[in-house]
């Protein structure tokens, strides 16, 4: 039996390196997600098609998560690709909040909470540029609040249909909307946090610096 320090360390798990590569499979995917957003405006709005309005968000859902997913394996993981994903779920977010309550399968007050933390990111994003910061990484809340949004809308779609099927996805379907407001919003004000502290570091050098 080997002594503890003849022990090899377990190896430790690293992130995967970021590339500047534009053509990959995950690219390709989340560039037809972003294509898949005013189909699927027209099937709820123009069409009234929600069966396969329904279709197209499952497979932005399964894209979504099949991605991300390829490019972990692949190491495809891309900057082009860090861009594309969280964009291309914004989208079909401002989207899908939008055309549902235009046609009244929300509320105005739940698709303006999602709209207005939106424009609070946003507006930090700014100011992050002010002091020569880009985009905070997206953080594992937000990811939440993203899957259960994601899981929310086609639920929701499906509780105007009849019989059985409308009747169990409307209760699971907001489960899964308020939890997904919630998450969001935490997501938002960790975000704020943040953007704070660094806003504060960079006033802090800019102090030493002058002086």
């Amino acid at each position: 039996m080997p002594e503890a320090s003849e022990v090899a360390p377990a190896p430790v798990a690293t992130d995967p390196p970021v590339t500047a590569r534009v053509l990959t499979v995950p690219n390709a995917l989340s560039a037809l997600r972003l294509l898949g957003v005013p189909v699927f405006v027209y099937l709820v709005l123009v069409a009234h098609a929600d069966l396969l309005a329904l279709l197209v968000l499952v497979v932005s859902g399964f894209s979504d998560w099949l991605d991300g997913a390829l490019a972990r394996a692949w190491g495809q993981v891309s900057r082009i690709g860090q861009l594309l994903d969280p964009l291309a779920d914004r989208l079909y977010v401002f989207t899908t909040v939008v055309t549902f309550a235009i046609r009244d399968i929300i509320p105005w007050w739940l698709a303006l909470a999602l709209i207005v933390r939106d424009g609070v990111l946003w507006l930090a994003l700014m100011v992050l540029r002010q002091y020569g910061y880009g985009p905070l990484p997206v953080h594992y809340v937000g990811k939440a609040a993203t899957f259960n949004l994601l899981y929310a809308f086609p639920l929701l779609l499906l509780a105007g249909q009849d019989g059985l099927v409308g009747a169990i996805a409307a209760p699971v379907g907001w489960a899964f909307a308020i939890w997904g407001v919630g998450l969001y919003w935490w997501a938002a004000a960790l975000y704020v946090v943040q953007t704070g502290s660094l806003v504060r570091f960079a006033r802090r050098d800019r102090v030493e610096a002058a002086g």
